[in-house]
C-alpha cells in the first residue's frame, strides 16, 4: 500500500487498468472477509489520520464551512464504514429460504457473492465505495471534476490506507470518464445529474452493464398551515442551504404552500435566514460558494428569467468574482419559467401557491417523480395520503434530507430522479449478486421425472406440482389405475 503516481487515462490505459482488476479479483481475495475487513478499517484511519485535509479540500472546492463538512462527509461516511464493519458477517452469510415439496428432500438458500469489478462516478460521496468493498468487489472510483481539490486528495492518500491492487481511483474529466465507459464493468453506479445519467446508461447498455444511478431532481416541500412556523423555516432553512448553499441533490428544490399562509412563510423564513447568515449573507463564512464558473452562470440564467422579474422577494445578490449567490427567496414563480423545468441545485427557493394544501399533491405527481420529497403538517389524513399517493426516492414529513441520515433506510431514486439505490446494508445489496443456490442428496428418486409418462406418472406430477397431497398418495398406490 503507498501513495501512486496518477497517469492521465486514455481507452488503452483503462483497459488496462479493468484487466489488472480483474485479475485481482480472479485471484479471490476481494471475496475473503478478513481483506474487505482491512479495507473498511483502512478507510476508517484514512478519516481520522487525514480528518484536516479531507476539510481543507472541501473549503478549496466549495468554502464548505468546516463543521457542515464534518457533519454531512467526515461523520457519514465514517459512520457507514463503521456499520458494514459491525454487520458484515451477517450480512456475508447465507440466507436460509424455505424448499418445496416438488424438490424434497433439499435444502436451499441464498448467496450473495461479489459482482466482480466496478465503476463509481461521484462527486464528494465515498458511501458507494464503501458498499462496493464491504460486497467484496475490486473498485474503481471516479470523483467528478468539479470538486478537483476532493479529487486530488482521494487519489493522493486513498491508495495508503487500501489495497492498491484492488481499489483505485481515477481522477480526470470527460475524456477520462468516457475512456472508463468504453470498459466493461460489473456494475456502473453513479451520482450526479440526469443528462450525464443518460450517458451512463448508453454506454453501459453496450456491455448489458447493471447501473444505479442517483440523479437528483426538483425535490418539492409542502407546507401545510396548521405547522409550528419557527421549527418549519430552521429546518427549511438548514435543509436548502445549510448543505452545500442548495448544491446537493436532496435539497429542497421549490415550496408549495396556500395563498394565504404564503407571507407568514416567507416573513418567518427571513427571519431564520437573518438569525443563520446575518444582515448581510453574502459575507456569511456558514454559506458555501457555488462549486464552479460553470454552474453559477447556469443558476444566474434562472435567476435572470423574465418570468420571474419583480417576484424576487428576498436575496439575489451576486458576486461573480468569489461565484457567490445569496440565499434567494421567488414567490408565486410561473410553471412555465426556467426555474421550475430544471433542477436548480443552487441558493435560489421558489415559492409556489395554492388555493388548497390537497391540490399540492397533484401538482408534484404531474412533474417528474423527484429524488426527495417533503411534507410539513400536523394533518394525520394529509400525511396519509402524502405517503400514499407520492411517489419519489424517499419522503420525509416534518423535517427536510434528515431521511439521509438513517442507514436502515435506502438511498435512491424512481424515474427520472434515479435506478436502484445504496446506502448501508442496500449498499452491500447493490453490488452483490444474491445466487440461489438449491443442495439434494442422491436420494429421493422420484420416478415419474423420467420418461416414459404414463397415466399414473402424469397424475403424480400433477398432484405434486399443485400441491394435491391427497392426489400424491393416490397416485403413488396406483388409483385411479391407467
Amino acid at each position: 500500500m503507498g501513495e501512486e503516481e496518477q497517469q492521465p487515462i486514455n481507452v488503452e490505459r483503462a483497459g488496462e487498468l479493468v484487466k489488472s482488476l480483474r485479475e485481482s479479483f480472479s485471484s479471490g481475495k476481494t471475496r475473503s472477509y478478513a481483506w474487505r475487513i482491512s479495507q473498511l478499517k483502512g478507510i476508517i484511519r484514512m478519516i481520522d489520520e487525514k480528518e484536516d485535509e479531507i476539510l481543507n479540500a472541501l473549503h478549496a472546492d466549495l468554502s464548505k464551512p468546516r463543521l457542515e463538512s464534518f457533519v454531512h462527509e467526515i461523520s457519514i461516511a465514517k459512520s457507514s464504514c463503521t456499520l458494514a464493519v459491525k454487520e458484515l458477517q451477517h450480512w456475508m452469510k447465507p440466507e436460509k429460504v424455505s424448499s418445496m415439496l416438488t424438490t424434497f428432500p433439499s435444502s436451499a438458500e441464498i448467496v450473495p457473492e461479489p459482482l466482480g469489478v466496478v465503476l463509481v462516478i461521484s462527486v464528494l460521496a465515498i458511501d458507494p465505495v464503501i458498499g462496493a468493498i464491504a460486497a467484496g468487489n475490486a473498485v474503481v472510483l471516479k470523483p467528478s471534476e468539479i470538486a478537483p481539490s476532493t479529487s486530488a486528495l482521494f487519489a493522493r492518500i486513498l491508495p495508503s490506507f487500501i489495497d492498491s491492487s484492488c481499489i483505485k481511483v481515477v481522477e480526470g474529466s470527460v475524456p477520462e470518464t468516457t475512456a472508463l465507459l468504453e470498459q466493461k464493468w460489473d456494475k456502473i453506479l453513479y451520482t450526479g445529474n440526469a443528462k450525464v445519467g443518460r450517458i451512463i446508461m448508453a454506454a453501459a447498455a453496450k456491455h448489458l452493464t447493471p447501473v444505479v444511478l442517483e440523479l437528483g431532481g426538483k425535490c418539492p416541500v409542502v407546507v401545510d398551515s396548521n405547522v409550528d412556523l419557527k421549527v418549519t423555516s430552521k429546518r427549511l432553512v438548514v435543509g436548502k442551504w445549510g448543505s452545500n448553499n442548495g448544491q446537493a441533490c436532496i435539497a429542497p428544490d421549490y415550496i408549495i404552500t396556500t395563498k394565504t399562509f404564503a407571507p407568514q412563510l416567507v416573513d418567518t423564513l427571513k427571519n431564520s435566514l437573518k438569525s443563520f447568515y446575518g444582515e448581510n449573507h453574502m459575507q456569511s463564512k456558514d454559506l458555501s460558494r457555488i462549486v464552479n464558473s460553470h454552474h453559477f452562470a447556469r443558476i444566474l440564467r434562472l435567476l435572470d428569467d423574465e418570468k420571474i422579474s419583480g417576484k424576487i422577494i428576498h436575496g439575489g445578490e451576486r458576486d461573480e468574482k468569489l461565484l457567490k449567490i445569496a440565499p434567494t427567496l421567488i414567490l408565486d414563480v410561473p410553471d412555465d419559467s426556467l426555474i421550475m423545468q430544471e433542477e436548480i441545485f443552487g441558493p435560489l427557493l421558489p415559492i409556489v401557491t395554492v388555493d388548497n394544501i390537497e391540490e399540492s399533491i397533484d401538482m408534484i405527481n404531474s412533474k417528474p417523480k423527484p429524488l426527495g420529497a417533503y411534507l410539513f403538517t400536523k394533518n394525520k389524513k394529509l400525511e396519509e395520503n402524502f405517503v400514499k399517493t407520492v411517489s419519489a426516492g424517499g419522503l420525509l414529513i416534518n423535517d427536510t434530507m434528515m431521511h439521509f441520515a438513517n442507514p436502515n433506510l435506502p438511498f435512491g431514486g424512481v424515474g427520472e430522479s434515479g435506478i436502484g439505490a445504496y446506502h448501508g446494508k442496500f449498499s452491500f445489496d447493490a453490488f452483490s449478486h444474491k445466487k440461489a443456490v438449491l443442495h439434494r442428496s442422491f436420494g429421493g428418486e422420484v420416478s415419474a421425472r423420467y420418461p416414459p409418462y404414463t397415466r399414473q406418472k402424469q397424475n403424480f406430477l400433477r398432484a405434486l406440482l399443485t400441491n394435491n397431497i391427497l392426489g400424491v398418495i393416490l397416485a403413488v398406490i396406483g388409483w385411479p389405475r391407467p
